[in-house]
């Protein structure tokens, strides 16, 4: 999803209400279990750690001393189910599970992984002072830790490849589905449909992490169709797709652009390689800044032709990256995509951050525009007495559906809500609930985005969210 540095602004280490794992993330404090036979972290799923397996099997008496000793039958014990440890591989590649999807996709991704291992992201190594954490044995050990956690947990690392591979799955669908012609509502019910099935909606335990971001040219950002909406995409549309999956609380945040014709062909490209800088600067003690110039440097070495006249791109100034924690999608760091004056705040390990970059041909600055569709639930707003029985009521829904999790009126179409403006605007006037309006540039110029998620493991970075499509 895309905020500017000022959405979703929230301090990490805040509560965020009354979600599983929702009070203040405790540091996980890994045990010392003497294992130290780790592998390199780009060869596995993770360090490996050796698991004993008693043989059930194996005959429990004595040795039967003589001839006349009376044979006694033994029960055979049940095989134990070997549970799957650090060092578990999945069972196969996601361009594998893909190729076996359904279309529409609805086979949820738990039944190509039934060992609960999912596909491991891209991993990239630190370098420079962090090159250690490859094979240091200290950062291999909290790694096993992780892993070892219950699959439900937010620290292992199965939980948001999991949703990862969802994400995977519906795009695959949806870059070879959307064409021209289609209606935005038509789009975003075939990507939350695809992912509500493959995700296995559960409420908090698993969902879509926020709504479909559908921008159109000059709009950046935070445009999903409300009801009644009639856009239809056309063929010379250039189309931002931001969708969000969410695994107890983990969510993957990605983003791609479209178009349908070849005249933006290079700012697609910009901001595709520009977000790609982006991750491979981004690491631990990296300062902030530093990425946004790297991102910056790489965005405006591009230029697009437009009807004969050569147009930079232009990285948008007041859009940025963030860090995102358990049910907040912005999690309360900033990642700016051009260069800042100040420093910046410096990465750290075990965050996760969406890396995410916008070009576009006009200004390189974007303001509220339109009818707005997003909002959220304020998670650190104090209380706030409230006069109205459908404020009350409409709040009372958010809570128990969505948390602190983004919203968009379709969603609460679909939960059964009837005439609910008022009392939502009501909410948003109080700082309950926060309205994110649509983002635009000047009309007339073109906007893309691209965007993935990544982790910054103790021992490597893994770009959870990497397919083979961006």
């Amino acid at each position: 999803m895309s905020p500017d540095a000022s959405v979703f602004n929230s301090d990490d280490k805040s509560s965020v209400g009354s979600l599983p794992n929702a009070d203040a993330l405790p540091v996980l404090k890994p045990k010392n279990n003497g294992d130290s036979n780790g592998t390199s972290a780009s060869a596995t799923a993770g360090p490996t750690a050796e698991e004993d397996e008693e043989d059930d099997d194996e005959d429990e008496g004595g040795d039967g001393a003589g001839a006349g000793a009376e044979k006694k039958k033994k029960k055979k014990k049940p095989k134990k189910k070997k549970k799957a440890g650090a060092n578990a591989q999945p069972s196969m590649t996601s361009a594998q599970a893909i190729a076996q999807q359904s279309e529409p996709p609805r086979k949820p991704v738990s039944t190509f992984f039934k060992n609960n291992i999912y596909p491991v992201g891209e991993i990239q190594e630190y370098l420079n002072d962090n090159a250690f954490r490859t094979t240091s044995e200290e950062k291999r050990d909290i790694e096993r830790q992780y892993l070892k956690e219950d699959s439900t947990s937010i620290f292992n690392y199965n939980t948001i490849r999991r949703a990862a591979e969802v994400h995977r799955h519906v795009r695959s669908y949806a870059r070879k589905t959307i064409k021209p012609g289609m209606t935005m509502t038509e789009i975003a019910e075939l990507i939350e449909d695809g992912t509500r099935a493959l995700v296995e909606e559960n409420g908090f335990q698993s969902g879509i992490g926020f709504p479909t971001g559908l921008s159109r040219n000059h709009c950046a950002a935070h445009y999903t169709p409300n009801a009644g909406d009639t856009i239809v995409l056309q063929h010379g549309d250039v189309l931002k797709v931001d969708f969000g999956v969410h695994v107890n609380g983990r969510i993957v945040d990605s983003a791609f652009t479209m178009n349908w014709e070849p005249t933006y062909d290079n700012l697609l490209l910009a901001v595709r390689e520009a977000t790609n800088a982006g991750v491979k600067e981004a690491g631990i003690d990296v300062r902030t800044s530093d990425i946004g110039a790297v991102i910056q440097e790489v965005m405006e070495s591009y230029e697009v032709e437009v009807d004969g006249k050569t147009l930079p791109v232009k990285s948008i100034r007041n859009l940025t990256g963030h860090s995102i924690s358990p049910y907040v999608i912005h999690g309360g760091k900033s990642v700016p995509i051009v260069k800042g004056k100040d420093e910046g705040e410096k990465m750290e390990e075990g965050e996760y951050y969406a890396i995410e970059t916008f070009g576009s041909t006009g200004n390189g600055w974007v303001r509220d525009d339109g009818v707005c569709s997003h909002y959220a639930k304020t998670h650190d707003a104090p209380p706030v007495a409230l006069s109205m029985a459908s404020s009350k009521k409409l709040l009372h829904t958010i809570n128990k559906q969505f948390g602190t999790l983004p919203f968009c009126r379709r969603y609460l179409d679909r939960l059964g809500e009837k005439s609910y403006l008022l009392a939502l605007n009501d909410l948003v006037s109080k700082d309950l609930v926060t309205a994110y309006p649509p983002l635009s540039d000047t009309i007339g110029c073109m906007t893309a985005q691209f965007e993935h998620t990544i982790i910054l493991r103790p021992t490597c970075k893994e770009v959870v969210s990497r397919g083979d499509d961006y």
